[in-house]
């Protein structure tokens, strides 16, 4: 572990519960100081509460991600009256919601598990830029939870149920991304991968930042995908059933279940550990848990790492955040 002397102030959406609560714990542990990002700060404050985490070294911002008003509020807040600088960001909320027959939609309009899962976060990421870049601390990260699912150099990621992560031509992004349109390339609204579409944008995020802004910024950006979590709160909105036998064959089958505790530790070396400092990197454990098995860089696919693609995501992105750049 690092010694206090290292720790730092790190921001993490997603802490009411699972890996980003666990991954909380774990920063603590290092001496870290924690922002949690949350649509409820008195639940995420109460599931702090009942892991005892000692309540001076934590602080609870409100942010919806999937409404990009409260991205900026909550961001106003933290620069302005949380007093604290930023060392570290950790982007690690998430919805999925696989049996949507409709799109739910986000206040500016746009499918919500895009809005919240990508966009929320490329514009938080992009408000908080200029505090990252101010720090003089030695571990300047920013670490984003990608999946296997998302990635198709992977097994996982070959699954076509209901349809691998393909955000194809761009065209719904293209088209302003707003009703009827939901998916990123405006065809047939699919929940299951419009959630792994917008993870494959997580991904693609960290390729371009990496390759944007390391050099100028000496910000190490990187992705993670911590092992199967198969009895996260992720999937509530899974069927009972699936819910059920899911964490049986992850750890029974397959041998990729890991426990939520070990998630967290896992994205708490990345962001604090010296080993982790290399940009760019998609850090996994495999598909299979061996008893101490150790990190390694991931191939990932063309589809998340194609310098054309990623320059058309940012664009694209940054104009559905209204962060483009005005008109000459």
């Amino acid at each position: 572990m690092a010694d206090a002397a290292s720790a730092g102030t790190v921001l993490i959406t997603g802490t009411t519960s699972g890996v980003g609560l666990n991954a909380t714990r774990a920063l603590i542990e290092r001496g870290w100081t924690v922002i949690t990002a949350n649509r409820d700060p008195v639940r995420a404050g109460a599931a702090a509460d009942a892991l005892g985490l000692p309540r001076e070294r934590l602080h609870h911002l409100r942010i919806d991600l999937g409404d990009l008003d409260s991205v900026r509020a909550g961001v106003e807040t933290l620069v302005s009256s949380v007093g604290l600088g930023l060392d570290a960001l950790v982007i690690n909320a998430a919805v999925y919601k696989p049996r949507l027959k409709q799109p739910e939609r986000s206040p500016q309009g746009y499918e919500l598990s895009m809005a919240t899962n990508h966009l929320g976060h490329f514009l938080l990421i992009q408000l908080l830029l200029p505090e990252l870049q101010q720090s003089s601390h030695p571990s300047r990260r920013v670490v984003i939870l990608g999946t296997v699912t998302a990635n198709s150099k992977e097994l996982g990621g070959k699954i076509p149920i209901p349809a691998p992560a393909d955000l194809g031509d761009l065209s719904g992004f293209a088209a302003g991304f707003k009703a009827p349109i939901a998916m990123a390339n405006a065809k047939a609204f699919k929940p299951g991968k419009a959630y792994k579409d917008s993870k494959l944008c997580n991904m693609i995020t960290t390729q371009e930042l990496h390759r944007r802004l390391h050099t100028s910024t000496g910000i190490v950006f990187s992705s993670l995908y911590p092992g199967c979590v198969a009895d996260t709160p992720l999937f509530r909105n899974t069927p009972r059933l699936f819910q059920r036998i899911f964490p049986w064959f992850q750890k029974n089958i397959t041998g990729g279940y890991v426990t939520q505790a070990l998630a967290g530790e896992r994205v708490a070396q990345v962001v604090a550990d010296p080993e982790f400092a290399v940009s760019g990197v998609h850090w996994s454990w495999g598909n299979r848990q061996t008893k101490g098995g150790k990190q390694f860089s991931q191939e990932l696919s063309d589809k998340a790492s194609n310098p054309e693609t990623a320059a058309k995501v940012w664009e694209y992105s940054l104009k559905l955040v209204e962060l483009s750049p005005p008109a000459a």
